[in-house]
């Protein structure tokens, strides 16, 4: 047919149909388009209906966020931590007069160097502005969250961090507009552990509340009642609870003999005993210092006295500096002093210098838990934060001989004693009454062949002044004899005086009453005189020395002097303390 014929052919297939031929190929054709047609309108549905609707996996990466879209979720992102501290800050500010203080660490343990725009981020919602160990805090936790550099999130409960999305993380492929939980990790374990911490003491202020009004709990070994205790109820209430949860962590840090060590057989016995006891204790000490509700500084301000300071050169810098350097150590390589600005802390010192020593730090001494035996409030002895123990003169590790005496109706003498003259109290008594009336015996040196505690066993009453600090052993010797002690001191809180009424079971004069300490006495009816000493009897288990300790007895009553100063304070991660 040539070109013509094929020109002819091509022009059949865009003519209109006139013949069957013509007709016949048609159809053809559509059958043909439709085969290809159907699969494909089928392939297309399947797709539809089972791929989800939400799915990006094909154009994450291919379409990019813009500039300003990155800018603005960076800024949102570095915006979280300084967020979450306003908002934990805010509900600390909120408490009405509860707050203690809130202690910036004020730039001693380092600098930070942020910029400008961390820095703006910080600053923007702190107020105060924060101190340099809490702007290096933020800033760590700023670096931890750009990891995520487009999220814009919303915390909307405290303890579950549900995070809402929008954006897309770094080296993820998280659809927009979706809601994922997070886990809780780094920042948030040690609050999580704290929180634990502190509702367990919150269950233990109502138990203690409730226990003033409710019934006496049974126990095996001692159930506290009498006038002896201001609230008997609430002291064994509290007592059961400290035995059930209390945990102190004994920092290990530091060597014998100033660490971890101390006098067991002095004036002094009670800084190397209790250090001895906590340091193999089971039962309240714990490994773990995140479940501690206490921490524990193991010095002996008594060895210190005798190793670090330089006898007769009156400076105690070197003491100064070895309190310091051991809290340095213990903070940087701990968090827990730097959250609680030391306020969860204590010390325990029975020397003379012990309130010296606490004020080489300004956080040790006003903020930290101080266990003195010189508890004198003219030296900024606190009875609200601090601890009075008992000074006890162990000759051994054992009471034996040293507890004991007659009845109250066989004791001849009606008050004794003897020691030595220092300081501004005793020569006053000596001036008055030595060797001046066959009632009240005091001497300054004892007579040859008189023994010291068998004049205390006979004794209705025994005369305790201060020295050259207020404390004195002769109120624990009193105690341990059967003799109603007579305090004469100036600004000075009795030991245990929390939980002991001590106008129960002892007789308070003053400086200036000396002169009429005999009519104070005699005034004293002899009922009444029973009536304290059967008292001094029943509480002075409280202040029995036992290896291994007993329960209530003074090693378990220092504790829970601690415990109930814990009680009083709520600790939180934004490094504030905040009473109850």
């Amino acid at each position: 047919m040539g070109r013509d014929g094929n020109k002819s052919c091509f022009a059949c297939c865009f003519s209109t149909p006139t013949t069957s031929s013509s007709s016949s190929s048609s159809s053809s054709s559509a059958i043909k388009l439709l085969f290809f047609i159907v699969p494909l309108i089928l392939v297309s549905f399947i797709v539809f209906v089972l791929v989800p609707r939400n799915s990006t996996w094909a154009l994450i990466y291919s379409l990019p966020p813009s500039t300003s879209a990155v800018a603005a979720a960076a800024n949102s992102s570095e915006k979280l931590g300084a967020s979450v501290y306003a908002e934990s800050s805010q509900q600390v500010l909120d408490l009405p007069s509860r707050v203690v203080k809130t202690v910036d660490v004020g730039g001693s343990s380092g600098e930070a160097t942020l910029s400008d725009s961390d820095e703006v981020a910080v600053n923007r919602s702190a107020s105060p502005q924060l101190s340099a160990v809490e702007a290096v805090t933020k800033f760590q936790e700023l670096n931890e969250t750009k990891e995520y550099s487009s999220l814009n999130t919303s915390i909307t409960d405290s303890d579950n961090l549900n995070i809402t999305i929008n954006g897309t993380p770094n080296n993820a492929t998280t659809s927009s507009n979706e809601t994922i939980a997070l886990p809780l990790k780094h920042n948030r374990q040690v609050r999580t552990k704290l929180d634990k911490v502190e509702a367990g003491l919150q269950r233990a202020r109502s138990a203690i509340r409730e226990a003033k009004n409710g019934s006496q709990l049974r126990d095996p070994d001692h159930v506290p009642v009498g006038p002896m205790y201001w609230d008997a109820k609430a002291f064994h209430r509290s007592y059961l609870e400290m035995e059930k949860q209390f945990k102190v962590f004994v920092y290990k840090e530091g060597e014998p003999p100033v660490f971890h060590d101390g006098p067991c057989k002095s004036i002094y016995s009670m800084e190397g005993n209790f250090i001895y006891k906590l340091d193999v204790d089971t039962k309240f000490q714990t490994k773990d210092p995140q479940k501690a509700h206490v921490f524990y500084l193991p010095f002996s301000v008594a060895k210190m006295v005798r190793f670090v300071y330089s006898r007769d050169s009156r400076d105690f810098s070197p003491i100064r500096r070895t309190v310091v350097d051991y809290i340095n150590l213990v903070a940087q390589k701990y968090p827990y002093w730097n959250r609680s600005h030391g306020a969860d802390h204590f010390m325990l010192a029975c020397h003379d210098w012990g309130p010296e020593a606490s004020f080489s730090l300004p956080y040790l001494e006003k903020n930290s838990i101080r266990a003195l035996c010189n508890a004198n409030t003219s030296e900024r002895f606190n009875p609200v934060k601090d601890v009075s123990i008992p000074e006890i003169n162990l000759i051994t590790d054992k009471l034996t001989g040293l507890m004991g005496g007659p009845s109250a109706s066989r004791r001849q003498i009606l008050a004794f004693f003897a020691g030595g003259v220092h300081g501004p109290i005793r020569p006053v008594l000596l001036e008055h009454w030595e060797d001046k009336d066959e009632d009240i015996k005091v001497h300054k040196y004892l007579p040859r062949g008189v023994n010291y505690y068998d004049m205390m066993r006979n004794s209705k009453y025994c005369i305790c002044p201060s020295g050259y600090e207020v404390a004195s052993p002769r109120i624990v010797e009193a105690l341990y004899n059967g003799c109603v002690p007579v305090l004469i001191s100036k600004s000075y809180v009795a030991p245990f005086s929390d939980v002991l009424r001590w106008k129960s079971f002892s007789v308070t004069v003053s400086v200036d009453d000396i002169p009429k300490l005999k009519e104070i006495l005699m005034n004293i009816s002899t009922r009444q005189y029973i009536r304290m000493q059967r008292r001094v009897l029943q509480v002075r288990r409280h202040f029995e020395f036992n290896s291994p300790p007993k329960r209530y007895d003074v090693f378990h009553m220092i504790l829970h002097s601690v415990w109930l100063r814990r009680l009083n304070v709520r600790i939180t991660d934004d490094h504030g303390a905040v009473a109850n």
